[in-house]
């Protein structure tokens, strides 16, 4: 037996997330049939989190096992023959019969776009949130900051969380320009809850709007409350950008 590790590159606009559901296409359901093509074996596709609908990922991980002798490199090349267009594998790599994608993860970098200008992007439509109203990006880097540190991020999970620990520590929390109207979030974290970037990025967008305060957003992180956060990102303009182990 055998375990590979992928990393994994993927536009999410056309899938129901990550994690195989029924009823639904979702990424782990495409990989892990044409993988079965390749070995003649069902496998697990374990990954290093879950994507939701709509988000996208430049350097996904996961790994599965298999009795196939099959290279890491023929994986590579074989996979990427059957695969859509819109899911690529970047790397296939044996490892350890130990190594686990999720549970050995240390670090993860997320990033989020906006594309915040008056005119919506036919190019950009399914990759940022567009908005039209000017958003004051050096205060939305000051409350930021507040992120950086070991927290409980309560207030910014999902109404219906699926972990029992909310404490966290995000290594990074910054803000910046990669065009003229296009804004970047860029948080690096050991780990994120379900929603965590998204409802943080939601809130902060409030205060980018003046629509909350520096203490307000202050009360709403210390509330360990999901209530007193503002409105969920939409999914497109997330990436999950790096794990690292």
């Amino acid at each position: 037996m055998r375990n590979l590790k992928l990393v994994i590159e993927y536009d999410g606009t056309n899938y129901h997330g990550w994690q195989v559901q029924p009823n639904a296409l979702t990424i782990q359901e495409v990989i892990e049939k044409k993988i079965e093509v390749m070995t003649k074996e069902r496998v697990c596709l374990i990954a290093s989190g879950r994507t939701d609908a709509g988000v996208h990922a430049l350097g996904q991980v996961a790994n599965f096992k298999t009795s196939s002798q099959i290279p890491g490199e023929g994986f590579c090349r074989g996979l990427n023959s059957l695969l859509p267009p819109d899911i690529i594998i970047r790397s296939a790599d044996e490892v350890g019969l130990d190594f686990q994608a999720q549970f050995w993860a240390k670090k993860k970098t997320y990033r989020y776009f906006i594309l915040n200008r008056e005119l919506p992007s036919a190019i950009y439509r399914n990759y940022a949130w567009h908005l039209p109203t000017p958003l004051n990006v050096l205060e939305m880097q000051k409350a930021a900051g507040a992120l950086l540190g070991r927290h409980d991020f309560s207030s910014f999970q999902a109404a219906d969380p699926d972990q029992a620990d909310p404490v966290r520590e995000v290594f990074r929390a910054e803000w910046s320009m990669k065009k003229q109207t296009l804004l970047c979030f860029t948080v690096e974290a050991d780990g994120f809850l379900k929603h965590m970037v998204r409802n943080i990025v939601g809130t902060l967008v409030e205060v980018g709007k003046g629509k909350v305060s520096q203490e307000e957003f202050q009360r709403i992180f210390q509330a360990r409350d999901r209530r007193q956060a503002r409105i969920t990102a939409p999914p497109q303009g997330l990436f999950l950008l790096k794990v690292e182990y």
